[in-house]
């Protein structure tokens, strides 16, 4: 009879399995990952990675809900905390904890876009990369009418057409990322200007 294994080590155990696949998918990206590959990064046999997921689709979908989960979690924190800066939220969101565009961006990036493109014609994949848009949608939108209501930004534009074009511009940089150079994509001055677009249209003083 085999011993029980407690809950706690078994979300311990697929969080493992998570953060060594998401290694492999930037290193070889979305199309090109095995299950093999996870297995051999995170030092499962076939059985204890397939005791959690059935494929290399249900790897990535738990990444991207995992992150998109801890994304509203923290969205969720500053709606609620006292005398926030929506400006900063939304620098953090886009470039990180230093809020200074580099030329870098998420290096899951690249990889989630082709799970998304390579799926286009799968009904499954297509509802997720919507459920996907929305959600990040709403992040944006929530955040941007806040700063409205605290009178950091201006209301001079729709909330969430800005939110869609924060997103249009952060999803068509890691596309052409992913098909040319980082030098010939210039990332991290299309991002200072993309900035500069931002502070004007939601009024962010200097």
């Amino acid at each position: 009879m085999s011993p029980k294994v407690s809950k706690e080590h078994k979300e311990q155990r697929r969080a493992n399995i998570l953060e060594a696949a998401k290694d492999v998918f930037i290193e070889h990206g979305y199309e090109q990952t095995t299950m093999k590959h996870i297995m051999d990064a995170a030092n499962v046999s076939r059985g204890g990675l397939y005791q959690y997921f059935s494929n290399k689709e249900d790897v990535y979908e738990a990444i991207l809900e995992e992150m998109l989960g801890t994304s509203m979690d923290r969205t969720e924190e500053v709606l609620k905390s006292e005398d926030p800066s929506y400006w900063e939220y939304l620098l953090r969101c886009l470039y990180g904890p230093d809020m200074e565009p580099d030329n870098k961006m998420d290096p899951l990036a690249s990889p989630s876009l082709e799970f998304f493109i390579t799926g286009r014609n799968d009904p499954r994949r297509r509802k997720y990369a919507k459920t996907r848009y929305y959600n990040g949608l709403k992040l944006f939108t929530d955040v941007i009418e806040q700063g409205k209501i605290s009178g950091e930004f201006t209301t001079s534009f729709e909330s969430e057409m800005i939110a869609r074009t924060i997103i249009s511009f952060t999803d068509g940089l890691a596309l052409d990322q992913a098909i040319i150079t980082k030098e010939d994509v210039k990332i991290k001055e299309q991002s200072i200007l993309f900035i500069e677009y931002l502070r004007t249209i939601l009024g962010v003083k200097q």
